[in-house]
């Protein structure tokens, strides 16, 4: 492929969300494609952010997606998705995890966390283009709530343009993820790519 497809994952540590930009880069190896996997921005500890860029394209060189060029946000959690909304544009395609964990300095600092009405206010400044995805519901039916990285990695492959295969993809969950884990993740990998292929969770 010639042009570049860009994919920034937010979220807080604890999610899987580095595991899932590995996947992606793995499987995009997989698929002989050209591909940049960023490092950490911010801490990876339970409850810290992160953020994850990945590049897919034959002339990309650089692994961090520029303010506007993302292809598509994967918010692990919506305020970190918000926190994130600089590398999106009207072009940009957010898929919101709906399960909140609410920062600790919300609390410190009594401030309320935004309903998920007025996250999608502020994300549809930016993007019409929202699918909100009921992960840690979807995650408990496939047999863990651990497994949401795995079900947000499968509406990702719901995505028409994203390059890469689906099989890739669970091919390389099965080679990353703990063998005891796998079927699980596989199967929320399955139920994330139905659900997003539903129209009524385009928001």
């Amino acid at each position: 492929m010639k042009e570049e497809f860009n994919i920034v994952l937010a979220g807080v540590g604890g999610q899987g969300t580095l595991l899932a930009a590995e996947v992606i880069g793995a499987a995009a190896v997989k698929d002989g494609l050209n591909v940049r996997v960023s490092e950490i921005h911010g801490m990876a500890q339970r409850g810290g952010v992160v953020v994850s860029n990945v590049r897919i394209g034959e002339g990309v060189l650089a692994s961090t997606v520029l303010d506007g060029q993302a292809n598509v946000l994967l918010g692990f959690e919506p305020l970190e998705t918000l926190r994130n909304l600089r590398s999106a544009s009207e072009k940009t395609l957010v898929i919101m995890n709906a399960d909140r964990i609410p920062p600790t300095e919300l609390a410190a600092n009594n401030v309320k966390y935004p309903s998920l009405e007025e996250v999608l206010a502020k994300i549809h400044l930016f993007t019409r283009k929202v699918v909100v995805v009921e992960a840690a519901e979807l995650a408990m039916k496939a047999g863990s709530r651990l497994a949401q990285n795995s079900v947000l990695l499968g509406a990702l492959a719901a995505v028409e343009e994203f390059p890469v295969k689906a099989d890739s993809l669970v091919e390389a969950l099965r080679e990353l993820v703990p063998k005891k884990h796998v079927e699980v993740n596989v199967k929320a990998f399955e139920l994330g790519r139905e659900s997003a292929r539903k129209e009524g969770n385009r928001v």
